[in-house]
């Protein structure tokens, strides 16, 4: 699979729940998982491989999280750290988000289950599902800092690192 990176619009497109729970979502789970290995992530959305599903796997401290069709249904506290993405390289930024959350969502066998996680694993459940909303780091930081991102990206593209 493939890393989508910003501004590839199927990182702004709405993305579809998950009805079917087969061997084909098992499939697209593992190789989730795989990419997001292979390019060192802590976390991965579907739409960041082209898929318009939503899908969100993440590994924290060798524990694997598939999240489908997933929701924030309590946030409490606040936290800000330095976040990156894939579909951003090299890009770093201070983002605000809640200490604890409590994620409702289905596993691969379409199986509801409740998690309530803290800091950096609530962290990166908020990033995920922020990527299944069309919601971007850039979206995250000041109009200030979104320009230089921007810029710095542009200029990126020009010198043909797309990474």
């Amino acid at each position: 699979m493939e890393i989508r990176k910003y501004p590839d619009p199927v990182l702004r497109a709405k993305n579809k729940n998950v009805i079917v729970f087969d061997e084909n979502l098992k499939k697209i789970i593992d190789d989730m998982f795989e990419t997001m290995y292979a390019n060192d992530g802590l976390g991965l959305a579907a739409p960041q491989v082209g898929i318009n599903l939503m899908i969100a796997v993440v590994d924290h401290e060798g524990r694997k999280f598939t999240l489908i069709n997933p929701v924030i249904i309590e946030a409490r506290g606040e936290q800000v750290g330095e976040e990156g993405c894939l579909s951003f390289p090299e890009i770093f930024e201070e983002v605000k988000r809640p200490e604890t959350v409590k994620v409702e969502a289905c596993n691969e066998k379409g199986e509801r289950y409740t998690i309530e996680a803290s800091g950096m694993l609530a962290r990166a459940f908020c990033h995920e599902i922020d990527h299944l909303h069309g919601r971007l780091i850039i979206d995250m930081v000041s109009p200030f800092k979104r320009s230089l991102i921007q810029k710095k990206l542009k200029q990126r593209s020009k010198k043909g690192v797309a990474r």
